[in-house]
Parts: structure tokens; sequence; C-alpha cells
């Protein structure tokens, strides 16, 4: 696999789009540049959780000139990833096609405890070695993320839906703060907090760190007031809150450390952070000066370094759903080596396919019949650490095509499906086949011909007359993929 000496982690949060760029020595980073413009994307979704026209061109323009930045870097060193407010947008599919073309990269989105797992992952590396159980809290702009970890390895993660934007649009629409509204606010904030407070209380950590916008603001607030000398205590909070109650709004706000474009959702951060300590029984919490994307980049820098969380997820879901491996080996080789006589090389490809094939089996754990849908129902669904929800999607693709009438399913029959999904498809399912006695298929030469919607598979002389329920099965082939538009011939 390639290394880089260079890269670059874009971070679409719901509060503000950040841009991390950073020059690799070994298995360290080293800043070199970064941006940060406050685009507010989860204020800009309304009742009906569209995104509204001026939100979507504040963050077009800003990605535009994130585009700029990102010019002369290789695509493979790059990687966007959008949060809560564009998994929650309606309207996402319409708008991440413009935000792709404005920015000149592909963009994830990632599930909330793949959210978690990077923000983690960003603080930790930040951090004295300890072993000591941290708990990590990142209130962002459309939800937040709760983690309790041990050294560079997260144990347990959630995602709670409440940001210090939406909180502060519901709370405090126009800036009022008033203290019933305020006690209204932070218990919200407590009720969202208490189904996961047994699993994240007190005594399941030593140390509390918070990161993120929220927590730097709250944590410069209350230094500068000279409510603590170091990072976010109760006492300083229940000061602080004495503050909004007494200047009733936020633009009368007076106090030390308080920035102009964090005073708009400063008091839905508070009562988040507030219910926080209250039902985790926090008494103080450090602030880490590093986030989401130093996370983005250190996963990054994990793929090129072969410690790809994504592999080590599929070891795992092999083992936990009892994966024949061998029979997984058999279909992946099979796989592969069609992909290979196809001329096919590319190395993001490579890489789904034998996770397709390695995990293809992984709904037998609910049952045979249809076993392929199960398959790919898990894959679409599942907390799967280091994969992004378009990934998924992607595997649960291969999975539930690997067999069956491809014109049954809507992206095929909506002709949805890429030209290089449809040839990953394709190979899937011919090594399923080719494999289906659970045996080694014993194939010296294959050769494969694909291009302009057809499929041409050769194989050894004499190799089918041998095999007539392959023959059969290989036949029946020919009339699904003639029902969705590809001509396939095989002999």
């Amino acid at each position: 696999m390639k290394t880089y000496n260079t890269l670059a982690a874009v971070d679409l949060g719901s509060n503000s789009f950040r841009l991390e760029v950073a020059r690799v020595a070994g298995d360290q980073l080293y800043p070199l540049d970064s941006l940060k413009e406050t685009v507010r994307l989860a204020g800009g979704l309304g009742e009906d959780k569209l995104l509204d026209e001026a939100t979507q061109a504040r963050a077009l323009a800003c990605l535009q000139r994130f585009g700029e930045r990102l010019r002369g870097l290789s695509p493979d060193a790059i990687r966007c990833v959008g949060t809560s407010a564009l998994r929650v947008a309606r309207n996402a599919d319409i708008f991440l096609p413009l935000a792709e073309t404005a920015l000149g990269h592909p963009i994830e989105i990632v599930a909330g405890r793949e959210e978690a797992r990077l923000i983690y992952l960003g603080v930790a590396h930040s951090l004295p070695a300890s072993p000591e159980r941290r708990l990590v809290v990142d209130i962002g702009g459309g939800s937040t993320e709760v983690i309790i970890g041990q050294g560079l390895k997260p144990h347990e993660r959630e995602s709670l839906h409440m940001g210090c934007v939406n909180f502060s649009l519901r709370f405090f629409a126009g800036g009022v703060i008033d203290k019933a509204t305020l006690k209204a606010a932070e218990m919200s904030a407590r009720v969202e907090v208490e189904r996961i407070a047994r699993q994240f209380s007190r005594g399941n950590w030593q140390q509390a760190v918070g990161s993120s916008g929220s927590a730097r603001a709250l944590r410069e607030i209350i230094e500068q007031s000279g409510w603590s000398t170091c990072g976010i205590t109760a006492d300083g909070l229940a000061r602080l809150r004495s503050q909004f109650i007494k200047a009733g709004h936020v633009d009368a706000l007076d106090l030390p450390g308080l920035t102009r474009d964090r005073r708009p959702v400063i008091a839905g951060g508070f009562a988040i952070m507030a219910g926080l300590f209250a039902e985790l029984e926090i008494e103080h919490m450090d602030v880490a000066e590093t986030a989401m994307r130093e996370g983005i980049l250190y996963d990054l820098l994990g793929r090129f370094h072969q410690h790809d969380m994504r592999e080590a997820t599929v070891d795992e879901f092999m083992r936990r759903y009892h994966i024949d491996t061998r029979q997984a080996e058999r279909v992946k080789q099979v796989a592969l080596k069609l992909l290979a006589a196809s001329g096919g090389s590319d190395e993001n490809d490579l890489r789904f396919l034998g996770w397709a094939a390695r995990l293809h089996e992984i709904g037998l754990m609910v049952s045979h019949g249809g076993y392929h849908r199960h398959s790919g129902y898990i894959l679409e669904n599942a907390d799967m650490p280091g994969f992004s929800r378009t990934d998924q999607a992607r595997l649960a693709l291969l999975a539930r095509a690997q067999r069956g009438a491809l014109a049954k399913l809507p992206e095929f029959a909506a002709a949805a499906v890429p030209d290089n999904d449809r040839l990953l498809v394709w190979l899937l399912r011919q090594a399923v086949i080719l494999c289906r006695s659970r045996a080694e298929p014993n194939l010296s030469e294959v050769t494969v011909e694909a291009g302009n919607k057809r499929i041409r598979l050769g194989l050894p002389a004499g190799w089918l007359e041998r095999r007539p329920l392959t023959r059969r099965a290989l036949e029946e082939e020919t009339v699904h993929w003639r029902a969705v538009g590809t001509k396939y011939a095989f002999g």
C-alpha cells in the first residue's frame, strides 16, 4: 500500500467545518495547516429536516475554499467526513453531490458511534500515556458523543441527539435566556444522558476530558473568570448559570473568553454540559485541544501503516458470527482471481471485494433461507468501526446481490449501480457459484472479458463437463444479468 508525506482531513460538523493538513513522520502527525468556518449546518435544518437553501449556499462556498487548499494532494491522502446534520437531513442525497463537486472529493457520512470512535482517537493521541480509563465528551452542533476508553482504544461509545446548535434553537430562540428555560434545557439534556448513565457513570472512569468548541469555550470562560484554575468544574458551571440568568440574553453576556462566533450557541452547549455533569457525576473535566479531525487523520494514517480498523472489524465479525473461514477464503480467492483476469486493479475495489467475500455468509447466523438478505441487513445496520455509512451500504449491496434475481433489487431496478460495483457484484456471484460445493474449485486458468454491459467468463477446457450443477447455475446467471441489461456468456 502507498504511503504519503502529507494527509488531510475535512470534518463537516453540524456547527463548524474544519480542514486539517498534517505532515507524516513515522507514526506521528505534525500540523501544517488548519482552516475553520462556522457554517451552522444544523441551524439550517427546519422542522421538516430539510437543509434550507441559504445554509447550503454557505456550506458550498466554504467547501470551494477548502477545495482550493486541497489541490495538489493525492486523493487517497484525503478523507472528508460528514456528521450529525448530514445524517438527519432528508435532502442530504441532493446536497452531497453538490458538496462533493465544490470540494472536489467524496464525502463519507459516518454513524454516531463511528464519529465517537474517531473523536476518541483524536483526543487520545494528544493525551499523556496513562493506564487510567478516560471519559471523553464531545458536544457538537447536532449531537454529543460520549466515550470511555483506555490508551488508544475506546471501549464504550454512544452518540446522543443533542448539540449546541439544535439546543440553542430549541430552547433559546432569539437569544433569550431565563431561569425556567435554562432549567428546562438542562433537564432535557439530563433525560437524554440518563439512558446511558449506568455505563458511563463516575465509577467507570478515572479522568473526564472534553473536546471541540463547546468544551473549549466553557473552559475559557470559567478559567478567565477565575472560577477554576484548570478545566471545567461543577462549581464553575454553577457560577456561569447565574451569569446567564442575570444577563437574560446572549447579547448581554459580558464574559471573558466568550468569542463572537460562539455566543449564539453557548447557552445550548452549557445546558448539555451541565446535564452531563449532573447525570454522570462529573466534578472536574480537562479539555483537549484535539478532536475528530485529528482522529480522521490518525485513522487514515493507520490504513497506510497496516493498522486499518476496517480489517480488524471484519476479523471480529467473522469471529462473532461464526463464519466458515475456509469457505470465506475460498470465495475470496476465486473472486480476486476473476477480478485479476478482468484487468481490474483498483486497490479500493480489491479491498471491498475481499471484505464482501469474507462476510457474505454472515446472515447464516439468522437463517439459511434468504441468508443473503440477512447478510445485507446486518452489514448495512450493524455498528462497524472504521466503516462509513457509504462503505456499509456498498458492502450490503454486494451481500444482498450475491444470489437470486438482480431485477428484484431496487438499486438494479433503478439502474443506480455504478459500473465498478456492478462488476464486483458479478465477481462475487460467480465466486459463490464456483465454490458452492464448499471445496477448492481447482480453476487453473480463467479469462474474463468485461465492458460495455457485456461479460464473458472463460473456464478451463472440460471443467464444466464434470460439473452439471454449476453449469445450470451459470445458465441461470445469464438470465438474471440479461434482466438488468447485461449480456453474460460463459464457456
